[in-house]
């Protein structure tokens, strides 16, 4: 049986395969905004993604995330890992645009190819991961990226969602935090693979590791998992290195017991239900824009003429109907 023929690529796909930062700047910016035109690339690139680590950056504001990264980031590029870094920031309520501004704060060694650093907003999304941001990692990893760090928004609870992109996720918080450890058992801290104890040359630091690693232990095991806490400091600067251990401690961990499998499937099953809901609500919203018939079922159900499932089901019906 003779095999299919393999497409040949787009030519923006060419060359974000070839190192292109210029092809892969405007790729990134075409899946932002949800451009159509980025599809035939963004699909054409899956293939030749799935190599690089993924970790994800979260916690409180103002706990030193993006200075930890830049220690990271240069922790990386002496071990000559090729490093992209996506800082997810909050978004305008206005705008929609970016707020904090993290390409201010995270810089790129000048004349430094290994290295590329996107920021993006969250746009409102309230798991503090943008919709585009999963598309923008699988980006840097075809571009050739070893490491791939997120930083997120830093909104708590909500972060969450960054285990639906990242295979490791580290929780950075700092000494005297008070309330604040305390919400991570209801949040942050269900999601933690590794603890970051960050400003460790301040004190209380060693009391917050300690109570820490004592949390640590009342939490379910994760498949034999249990959450690493380390310290670190970007003053002295210190324990950025411990903090990486800590990291590949993990992934080996999930390679070997088969959880990164699990993992990919879960976080790819997120993913196709994300896109789904995204195709089902710009068809409802094309549908209500188009068809003036619909916006009058609306008055309908204010003046209690027919009930909000009949409207719903009405809407579906129609959403059928379409192309």
């Amino acid at each position: 049986m003779s095999r299919r023929p393999v497409p040949p690529l787009p030519p923006v796909a060419r060359r974000v395969l070839r190192g292109d930062r210029q092809a892969l700047a405007q790729l990134i910016t075409q899946v932002e905004n949800r451009d159509p035109a980025a599809l035939p690339s963004v699909r054409a690139l899956y293939p030749h993604s799935g190599h690089a680590t993924v970790v994800g950056v979260t916690g409180p504001l103002g706990v030193g995330k993006s200075s930890l990264l830049n220690l990271l980031l240069a922790h990386l590029r002496v071990q000559g890992k090729r490093v992209g870094i996506v800082a997810v920031d909050p978004s305008s309520p206005f705008s929609g645009g970016s707020i904090l501004g993290d390409r201010i704060r995270l810089e790129r060694p000048p004349g430094d190819d290994g290295v590329f650093i996107r920021s993006m907003a969250a746009r409102g999304h309230s798991g503090g991961v943008a919709l585009a941001t999963r598309e923008t990692v699988r980006l840097l990893d075809a571009f050739g990226m070893d490491v791939i760090l997120v930083e997120t928004v830093g909104s708590g609870q909500a972060d969450v969602e960054i285990r639906e992109v990242a295979s490791t996720s580290v929780v950075v918080v700092v000494p005297h935090l008070g309330d604040e450890i305390q919400s991570l058992k209801a949040g942050l801290f269900e999601i933690a693979d590794v603890f970051c104890v960050n400003k460790s040359d301040l004190p209380g630091a060693d009391s917050a590791a300690r109570y820490l690693t004592e949390m640590t232990q009342l939490v379910p095991e994760k498949g034999a998992w249990r959450p690493v806490v380390v310290l670190t400091s970007t003053t002295i600067p210190s324990g950025v290195s411990d903090l990486w251990d800590a990291v590949l401690r993990h992934e080996a961990f999930l390679d070997a017991n088969g959880s990164r499998r699990v993992r990919a499937r879960r976080q790819l099953t997120d993913e196709i239900l994300g896109l789904v809901r995204e195709r089902v609500d710009a068809r409802l919203t094309s549908v209500l824009a188009q068809e003036p018939d619909l916006q009058a079922l609306l008055d309908r159900v204010v003046a209690r003429e027919i009930d909000p499932y009949s409207a719903a089901d009405r809407l579906l019906a129609e959403v059928r109907r379409e192309p």
